[in-house]
């Protein structure tokens, strides 16, 4: 069982930065590829970024590249999201997620455990 919180999220005015953060319960968090989501109001849930166990690969949705990193401690059981230049677009809830092996995209839909998310909204 791992569980996932997250925190970070908050209100920010357009162009600026936050930092999301998700820390696990659990000592197999090492052996989990991690992954963040976000969902608007209205829209479907979508794909930001992931990470491998390692933190040696990561991978990223075409609207966030650039602009996101994804990385991870290990020895501190959490998963990090930096989110720099925010536009209005990205308002949204960020949900971190956990995964055995490597996935990409709309796979992670379909992860094994889930956070309650952390609100982002942007101002423009």
């Amino acid at each position: 069982q791992v569980q996932l919180v997250e925190s970070g999220g908050g209100l920010v005015q357009a162009g600026g930065s936050l930092r999301l953060s998700c820390v696990a319960s659990g000592r197999a968090f090492s052996t989990y590829s991690m992954a963040w989501l976000r969902q608007a109001p209205g829209k479907e849930r979508e794909f930001v970024a992931a990470v491998s166990w390692s933190g040696g690969s990561t991978y990223y949705a075409d609207s966030v590249k650039g602009r996101f990193t994804i990385s991870r401690d290990n020895a501190k059981n959490t998963v990090y999201l930096q989110m720099n230049s925010l536009k209005p677009e990205d308002t949204a809830v960020y949900y971190c997620a956990a995964a055995k092996g490597w996935r990409y995209g709309s796979r992670w839909y379909e992860a094994d455990y889930w956070g309650q998310g952390t609100q982002v909204t942007v101002s423009s």
